[in-house]
């Protein structure tokens, strides 16, 4: 039997990607909750900003999901036994 006291051990490399393809399969809802924003500006706000932001987000989205995309790196081939 196991102390119920004792913590479940997790090793911190595994953990830490899946924690990383956690926030990867998020990214898409992030962006469009993001994308969403011009919807609710007032009309005191020009087009071209409207546009402006929009670019950006799409870019910053981008970058951010390619440095995910290099820290979560390739599947091992044991990453099935990573699992439990």
């Amino acid at each position: 039997m196991t102390d119920p006291r004792m913590p479940t051990f997790l090793a911190r490399q595994p953990y830490r990607k899946r924690r990383l393809r956690d926030l990867a399969k998020a990214i898409p809802i992030i962006g469009a909750v993001l994308l969403c924003i011009p919807l609710q500006w007032a009309d005191g706000y020009p087009n071209a900003r409207a546009i402006l932001y929009l670019f950006g987000t799409w870019i910053v989205l981008v970058v951010v999901a390619a440095i995910l995309s290099l820290a979560v790196g390739p599947d091992s081939p044991n990453a099935d036994l990573d699992q439990s």
